[in-house]
């Protein structure tokens, strides 16, 4: 048996600090490289946006840690199979269950909208740089993100090394998120990379809903959903159909309000209710996401 108290502790990493140092420090030299070499890289605007959204996400993280810890914990108190943990075995296993996990929850979060209302918040910069890695929405906890990975404890693994597998996975791929990254040869047959993460987060009609990989590519390859960036236009960034904003409230909340908005007039509980709450994605705001760019780069932004 575990308890509530070993599941809040697990999830105060002690690298955190560290991390976050070196992330900090990441993107800075980013910042300075793409200067540099003239490559416009950031929005400074952007950037002031993303901190701001990620220091509101990481305290409503510390919130909800317990309150999220608790399904975990039922489901390994029930758990199926006595599996260790701490054996390599177990945890190589572990990784590649949480990574076909992670892929089909990711997918999900593009093609569902409730878990989209969080997610969104994650595509809307216009600019691809490592800042962006960290604008995270804060209501994932009521969009249910973390219930995809409880079956994972009631198979029988310990839900300190789930979070740990995934935290792994997770911070593996604030490192994807630039534009200065070369290809990394035949690593891009197999590992999630920059260039794979790019086309994941670009708007161009082909790259939409492609690339849905955490550390691996190959769930996205083997399940038809991979993209190589298209030859003949240079990637753009931001969101079909929803309107430029660095007002955080608009950020994190933009897609909750028109989810709302169109959820007015639905019989609760109804066909239709439902309809809007899982459905695809749809913005109740509507701008062209090029012409956006266009009139950023005719204001010389920095």
């Amino acid at each position: 048996m575990i308890d509530l108290e070993n599941i809040s502790a697990a999830s105060r990493s002690e690298f955190a600090p560290l991390f976050a140092g070196f992330a900090i420090t990441l993107m800075a030299l980013e910042y300075l490289a793409g200067r540099l070499s003239h490559h416009d890289t950031h929005d400074l605007n952007e950037t002031a946006t993303s901190f701001v959204v990620a220091v509101g996400n990481k305290i409503v993280r510390v919130i909800e840690a317990t309150v999220i810890a608790v399904p975990f914990v039922f489901a390994y108190n029930n758990r199926i199979f006595e599996i260790d943990s701490t054996s390599w075995a177990a945890l190589i296993l572990l990784f590649f269950l949480v990574e076909f996990v992670y892929y089909w929850h990711h997918r999900a979060s593009h093609t569902v909208r409730w878990l989209w209302a969080t997610h969104v918040v994650h595509h809307s910069p216009t600019r691809y740089n490592l800042t962006a890695a960290i604008r995270l929405g804060w209501t994932g906890a009521i969009s249910g993100h973390f219930l995809f990975y409880v079956p994972l404890a009631l198979i029988g693994f310990h839900p300190m090394a789930i979070a740990a597998i995934l935290g792994a996975n997770l911070g593996y791929q604030f490192f994807l998120h630039s534009e200065l990254v070369p290809r990394l040869g035949l690593l891009e047959l197999v590992l999630n990379t920059p260039t794979h993460h790019r086309v994941h987060h670009a708007c161009n009609t082909d790259c939409l809903d492609k690339n849905f990989g955490g550390t691996l590519i190959v769930f996205d390859r083997l399940f038809g959903t991979f993209a190589r960036p298209p030859q003949h236009e240079s990637l753009r960034y931001g969101i079909v159909g929803r309107a430029y904003s660095n007002n955080p409230i608009d950020v994190i909340f933009g897609e909750w309000f028109a989810l709302a908005g169109d959820l007015r007039g639905k019989k609760f509980g109804s066909a239709d209710w439902f309809a809007v709450l899982l459905g695809r994605p749809k913005s109740a705001k509507t701008e062209n996401i090029q012409e956006r760019i266009e009139q950023r780069e005719n204001a010389g932004s920095l």
